[in-house]
């Protein structure tokens, strides 16, 4: 009897799972992940993703054993680990979810497209969320995902076809080979542990951080996501769970609209108990879940926004990082490491680089700074804010980084006053503190700006500037001013302006008309009040 195998990727789950319903129906399930030295060793990737990774796969191990089946955990690239198993097992059927990532993966699974034909194996791909394949524009795109989301998320099965005994003695075998067993440990990786704890992966986590965040601490969602402190324990924290899936999208989106209407009815009931922020912090979150997709679809429709802006037309605009003057370098690791002399730039960094996780509007502040004022190219900024985040997702996070940079044509431009963020979001200074140590002990009044201390203020807060923190790499206000001038130029041109018109017939909401949205040769300037989503949109 032939085996199917459940090729497991970026949906380390066992609920909501159609690859793994329907293999099921064909005949005995093997999971199978793969440790891809591609993958691992790649320039966006970082051990906190691993750590994350592992973490879910001993969970799903787990799950998939109490069910009868195995999860074959193997080091290796993709074709070579299929051939092998093939022959060493009756593969039938080759199972998984479509996938949207980096060109290194899309350059894998046409690897495996080729095998699958020369081996004569079917492989069926099935979609995960709300991302369609091979679309081109964004007609009708948000009603096929209003369709997708109402199907009711389907349960994990309770029982797996049961594995013939010869088989399972040489899945047996397997989990017992040199990089078929137990699952490596990140030194076994050649990476080294994150030294700060991080947010723990696995299903059962998953579906606990859902529960927990519906129940109790989503109810200051609305208000609370936009402060740094106050926004790691109201945000959901299921960005990283539906970068992994962990959880499915779908699961999170019914959960959500159970606990409105419940809120609704308990509102309509009159319920003294009840809180009035939940309506519309349960509201928010549904928002963000839809432009969730909405994003990972603009990369699934051009994978090259990988390697170039969104609109061509701002390709130049800053200096690419192989032509980098040394200053233009000295910025870049400034802000790597936070030291740029910017008290909430420098400590949202820090904080980020412990954690690996930080709130949307201030990982918008750090794209924006380092792209506005200190006019760096959005791919190396990219590049290291994508080994930063624990919930790293490539379709989200390309996307959003050329937004935040100015670089689509079609988005308003947000340059953060990084002083206002500080005495709007962390008023008390308590986060600030906390990850930049050497401002501990400056006053309130000058801690957003500690350059307009003078001298004698400086020794007696033990923070002199140029020998305990650094001065301001640049001015805000020069800064600011200067790369709007420059991003007009561009905007303004005819050719921007048609390539506008072009991003927007691709990846464009449809909520409003063209000329609406203030793109191409006709359109208006649009307000600035228009809304723009953030970096993760609060996950």
């Amino acid at each position: 009897m032939g085996i199917q195998i459940v090729w497991y990727k970026r949906d380390l789950r066992v609920h909501d799972h159609e690859p793994l319903r329907q293999a099921s129906r064909q005949g005995p399930v093997v999971g199978l992940y793969l440790l891809e030295p591609a993958l691992l060793y790649a320039p966006e990737s970082a051990p906190r993703h691993w750590g994350f990774v592992l973490e879910s796969l001993k969970k799903l191990r787990e799950a998939l054993r109490v069910r009868g089946s195995e999860l074959l955990v193997v080091r290796g690239e993709a074709v070579a680990v299929l051939e092998d198993l093939r022959r060493r097992l009756p593969v039938a059927g080759l199972w998984s979810h479509e996938e949207t990532g980096l060109e290194v993966t899309f350059a894998r699974d046409r690897r495996v497209a080729d095998w699958v034909e020369k081996v004569g194996v079917p492989w069926t791909e099935l979609p995960q969320h709300g991302v369609v394949r091979g679309r081109t524009d964004r007609d009708e795109w948000a009603a096929r995902w209003d369709r997708r989301m109402a199907r009711a998320p389907r349960p994990a099965p309770e029982r797996l076809p049961a594995l013939p005994e010869e088989l399972r003695t040489v899945i047996a075998q397997l989990c017992t080979t040199e990089g078929h067993g137990e699952l490596p440990t990140l030194k076994a990786l050649g990476m080294d542990p994150p030294t700060h704890p991080q947010q723990q992966g696995g299903e059962p986590q998953a579906r606990a951080t859902l529960s927990d965040f519906l129940a109790e601490r989503g109810v200051d969602y609305r208000r609370a996501m936009s402060a740094p402190e106050s926004a790691r324990t109201s945000c959901s924290r299921l960005s990283p769970h539906l970068a992994y899936g962990t959880v499915g999208l779908r699961t999170v989106v019914h959960a959500t609209r159970a606990a409105e209407l419940e809120v609704r009815t308990r509102s309509r009931d009159g319920d003294p108990e009840l809180d009035d922020r939940w309506l519309p912090s349960l509201r928010s979150f549904q928002s963000r879940l839809r432009w969730h997709d909405h994003f990972i679809q603009k990369l699934e429709s051009e994978p090259e926004l990988e390697f170039r802006c969104m609109n061509p037309a701002y390709e130049g605009l800053r200096t690419r990082e192989e032509d980098w003057s040394a200053e233009e370098r000295d910025r870049f690791r400034a802000w790597r490491r936070g030291g740029t002399g910017y008290p909430m730039v420098d400590a949202c960094m820090r904080a980020l680089s412990a954690t690996g996780w930080l709130n949307f509007r201030m990982r918008a502040m750090l794209v924006s700074f380092a792209a506005y004022h200190l006019w760096l190219d959005w791919r190396p900024v990219a590049r290291i804010l994508a080994r930063r985040f624990t919930d790293f997702e490539p379709g989200i996070h390309i996307c959003q980084c050329q937004m935040q940079s100015g670089v689509t044509g079609i988005n308003a431009l947000r340059i953060y006053a990084p002083a206002k963020q500080l005495r709007d979001h962390d008023p008390e200074g308590r986060f600030v503190r906390r990850w930049v140590p050497e401002l501990r002990d400056v006053p309130d009044s000058w801690l957003a700006r500690p350059e307009a201390m003078t001298r004698d203020l400086q020794e007696r807060a033990g923070c002199v500037l140029g020998r305990d923190y650094p001065h301001p790499l640049v001015e805000h206000r020069t800064a600011a001013r200067q790369a709007r001038e420059r991003i007009g130029t561009v905007r303004r041109s005819a050719e921007a302006r048609r390539q506008a018109a072009e991003v927007y017939r691709r990846h464009g909401s449809r909520k409003r008309s063209l000329r609406a949205r203030g793109v191409g040769p006709q359109s208006r300037r649009r307000s600035s009040s228009e809304p723009v989503r953030q970096t993760t949109m609060d996950l």
